[in-house]
């Protein structure tokens, strides 16, 4: 039996040469030519640390300073602390003080409840207005033309949304005149305006637009051909809602509901413009502190609200993984 030996054939074009191993660990260490990836990731991580790491730091470390007339020293200090958790009589069983919070507890517990109020009514205002733009109309040219006519208002300053409810509210204002003009009361009404209701409102209306947004582009992904499949069968359009586009849209709804929460937690404008500074909240605590040069109590309350802040967003993404949904 004859041995076969292996035979290599140099082809039409002859042998391929043999590459040279220097030039391919070059080649694997370095795919491509170009910028490398500290480069790339440098202006960002440079921005982040400038204007987010070195802040909070800062405030942390404001947090535990002395508080002095003519500002504050670098002194190790837990008084601020202590001001801001425990009131006089905290720990006295007889005084009607005993384990009761302190105000900025409770201030910052009622920035959280109105948070959540707005979060509320936002979402049943904007859920509606995007599911119209995303289900019901169909060309993409109107779809862009309304959603860009629902960002117009957020085209405008902050403050002048915030104003612009002053002639709305007032007793003399738009909404007053049409009631008593209409006949509906007497007089007009004083619960419109430097009031709770007010408040909210002009707070919805300020925010709204961001969960608008995010929600629209979670409807708008979803197949329709499978809600027509789902029409097939014979579901109904609450099952329909219920078993396809609710769940569908909950990232949309998480990431609005992120964006409202964390923007109404350090709210101050609005309760100064529209609520008439009769309500605190813990943004006008900051601020009436940090006026008056107490550097280290507004530091602590920006601290509290943070930590609120970081806790609420973890709430969110526990109930919606938007990981997973995506």
């Amino acid at each position: 039996m004859t041995e076969v030996t292996g035979t290599h054939h140099p082809g039409l074009i002859g042998s391929q040469p043999t590459p040279d191993e220097s030039v391919v660990r070059a080649k694997v260490v370095r795919p491509q030519e170009g910028f490398s990836p500290g480069w790339l990731i440098a202006p960002a991580t440079l921005w982040l640390i400038v204007f987010l790491v070195v802040p909070l730091v800062s405030i942390i470390v404001f947090s535990f300073w002395k508080s002095t007339p003519h500002g504050m020293i670098p002194e190790l200090s837990f008084k601020s602390y202590f001001e801001y958790f425990f009131t006089e009589g905290f720990f006295e069983p007889g005084s009607d003080r005993f384990l009761l919070p302190s105000i900025f507890i409770r201030t910052l517990g009622s920035t959280i409840y109105f948070t959540l109020v707005v979060m509320l009514l936002c979402l049943i205002v904007g859920y509606p207005i995007a599911y119209f733009l995303a289900m019901q109309v169909q060309a993409f040219k109107w779809q862009l033309a309304l959603f860009l006519l629902c960002m117009v208002p957020f085209w405008t300053s902050y403050l002048i949304r915030a104003v612009a409810w002053l002639p709305m509210l007032g007793r003399r204002g738009l909404i007053n005149q049409a009631l008593v003009g209409m006949g509906i009361v007497d007089k007009p009404v004083s619960f419109l305006f430097y009031s709770e209701f007010g408040y909210t409102m002009a707070l919805v209306q300020i925010y709204v637009v961001l969960c608008i947004g995010p929600i629209f582009f979670s409807l708008a992904k979803i197949d329709k051909a499978i809600i027509e499949a789902a029409i097939d069968m014979g579901a109904t359009p609450f099952q329909i809602f219920r078993e396809i586009i609710g769940p569908l849209s909950l990232p949309g709804v998480a990431i609005g509901m992120i964006f409202i929460f964390v923007m109404i937690m350090g709210e101050f404008a609005t309760a100064v413009v529209v609520y008439g500074g009769k309500t605190s909240t813990t943004g006008t605590v900051i601020l009436n502190y940090y006026g008056i040069a107490n550097y280290p109590f507004a530091a602590v309350n920006a601290l509290m609200l943070m930590v609120a802040m970081v806790i609420g967003i973890i709430v969110i993404l526990r109930i919606v993984d938007i990981r997973k949904e995506l």
